[in-house]
């Protein structure tokens, strides 16, 4: 005898509990509702805390504002799951979302950043070592309290689909509601909203997963937005001019990470942090701006020769500043002792020193930069040498001073201030610990720059050899609680924008140049940012090319340019200083087989 399926309850009759719950919460929308409910708080707690710390709860209406702000990013949580409450879709979605907000919501507590596009696409290119660096108990914490629990909860809830036809019209039924309820809400709210978004724009980053979600789809939408996807070349017209008799050159370029200009002593910090740079003949610029707060931001940036500005707003992909330095016939070679090159070096001899294994220099299976002189000089025998002839251009990409594990960039030798900050929590750590810290991974890049620079004195009888350090952005050590980096650049604090950058050069390179440290130490409190390196580099080395601009050359004002004529005749370089750069006003200079004339200008 077949069991029979029992009766519903007569309507006076009391129902049992969980005929209860199947009744009234298997419903899609209600476990919609009640995830969105948990992302808008729960999840949305560096949010709260934030707009605390602003004063904004004890304002007029504080707390009224507060409940209205939760409710609007519950409303658009629902109005945008409503649309995925599928049957094969709503849990793995809700499931993603509870697991994103998770470590989004601890490292917006750990370390006061933000979530925008550039730190996504940070947390995409980053590598083992970096993500490493980054693991604590108490991130384990809050995936586990935050995430697990419940995605665990949420893939206990039972869930009645029913059939495709009424539930879209569910889905656009709630969706309608959701839209409605939500204009309703802003119109009501509006003016203390639109009041706090327009003053403290970083709130607008903290909005929890809604912050990631934006940043996620902006770039998916970068294809769309980019009308021509090949990529353009650029500077194919450059060639290097070769004084008669001299020597190629040799430029290595010292691609520094997460450099804080006030944090070397050689550009005034109380600190002695750069001893041996000290004994070195160098010139520091010592007020530059970055191109942007993050690797990946600010590389391909400054590499580019668009500027800040030029780059956010290309629509297409173009070459670079190595590819330019190619075009021109020079050999060029990329080290990397960091998390790529973010495209820069695809077209050119590239080599990583992470994966190396040195008893010394790669303690821990991380390589401290002096790795990269390691072998130096047979990489560079092996480049064409044809190319070498006429020049030499090596990048060698830092790991500098990346946090949070400053503790981990210098090795024990180089630990001159103590005690330092061992934790990656850097909030356990105190402010003094935490400098600590990073003045030791700054001690140590002035030990490599300075053994850069001995690297390139061995070579002068073969090269005419120089070097350039600039980093790519700042860092914050606890100043208004931000740590790290990464903040958008309209927020960011300036020690997140200042970066060093240090020229040295030989007497042979400044001989064939008149780029001397005497010179360039005149211009060290001048504006300097990003912008000005791509010009900057091909200076330096004498390229000539349409793409070239020599005022935003920084150097241009120290340089010698024997082939250059000014009103048709050849100017000597100290007649050029006096005629117009010390002056401050403007020369139209004509370089080489160049017909289109350049404007010159005093920085």
């Amino acid at each position: 005898m077949s069991a029979r399926a029992p009766a519903w309850p007569a309507q006076n009759e009391a129902v049992p509990l969980p005929d209860v719950w199947r009744r009234r919460f298997r419903h899609p929308g209600c476990l919609i509702l009640a995830v969105s409910a948990w992302l808008a708080t729960v999840a949305n707690l560096p949010l709260w805390l934030a707009m605390r710390e602003l004063g904004l709860f004890q304002q007029v209406g504080g707390g009224v504002f507060a409940v209205a702000f939760a409710l609007i990013i519950a409303l658009v949580l629902v109005l945008l799951l409503s649309l995925l409450a599928w049957r094969w879709t709503l849990k793995p979605v809700l499931a993603l979302l509870l697991m994103a907000s998770a470590p989004v919501a601890h490292f917006m507590l750990a370390y006061h950043v933000v979530i925008d596009t550039s730190m996504i696409i940070n947390a995409l290119q980053t590598n083992t070592s970096e993500v490493r660096d980054l693991l604590s108990l108490k991130l384990a914490a809050v995936l586990l309290l935050l995430g697990a629990l419940p995605c665990l909860t949420l893939w206990r809830w039972p869930v009645d689909h029913g059939r495709w036809p009424r539930r879209i019209a569910h889905n656009l039924l709630q969706a309608g509601a959701a839209l409605l309820a939500l204009l309703a809400l802003v119109l009501v709210s509006f003016s203390p909203l639109a009041s706090t978004m327009r003053n403290h724009k970083e709130l607008r980053y903290l909005v929890n997963p809604l912050n990631a979600v934006y940043a996620l789809g902006y770039l998916a939408s970068q294809p769309l937005r980019h009308t021509n996807t090949a990529l353009l070349p650029l500077g194919l017209d450059a060639r290097a001019a070769q004084p008669a008799a001299a020597r190629p050159p040799l430029l290595v370029l010292v691609l520094g990470e997460t450099g804080r200009s006030g944090n070397f002593g050689i550009n005034g910090y109380s600190r002695d942090t750069t001893p041996e740079l000290a004994r070195q003949d160098v010139a520091s610029f010592r007020e530059v701006r970055s191109c942007g707060t993050s690797t990946a931001a600010s590389v391909p940036c400054m590499f580019s020769g668009l500027g800040r500005e030029g780059f956010d707003a290309r629509t297409h992909s173009s070459e670079g500043l190595l590819d330019v330095i190619q075009h021109a016939g020079l050999a060029v070679l990329w080290l990397d002792n960091q998390s790529g090159c973010k495209g820069t070096c695809d077209r050119v001899p590239n080599f990583s020193t992470t994966g190396l294994a040195h008893p010394q220099l790669c303690p821990g299976g991380e390589c401290f930069d002096g790795i990269m002189l390691e072998g130096l000089d047979q990489r560079i025998a092996a480049l064409p040498a044809e190319r070498r002839a006429r020049g030499l251009v090596v990048v060698l990409h830092q790991m500098g001073s990346h946090g949070p594990a400053y503790h981990l960039r210098s090795p024990a030798a180089f630990k001159r201030f103590g005690p330092e900050c061992a934790d990656n929590d850097l909030q356990a750590c105190s402010r003094s610990a935490l400098v600590d810290a990073y003045d030791n991974s700054i001690a140590y890049t002035d030990h490599f720059l300075s053994s850069t620079i001995n690297w390139l004195k061995k070579n002068q009888a073969a090269y005419d050899p120089a070097m350039v350090y600039v980093a790519d952005h700042g860092e914050s050590l606890g100043e208004n609680k931000l740590y790290l980096h990464g903040m958008p650049y309209m927020i960011a604090p300036d020690v997140q924008k200042q970066v060093p950058w240090i020229t040295w050069t030989s007497a042979g390179f400044a001989q064939r140049t008149a780029v001397t440290t005497a010179c360039l130490r005149e211009r060290a409190d001048r504006p300097v940012s990003h912008d000005n390196y791509f010009h900057s580099v091909l200076g330096l080395l004498g390229i000539q090319t349409r793409v070239y601009q020599r005022a935003l050359d920084v150097y241009a004002p120290c340089a010698i340019r024997p082939a250059d004529e000014v009103a048709g005749k050849p100017v000597p370089a100290v007649a050029a200083r006096v005629a117009g750069f010390a002056t401050g006003t403007s020369l139209i200079v004509k370089r080489g087989s160049n017909p289109y004339p350049t404007v010159v200008n005093s920085y």
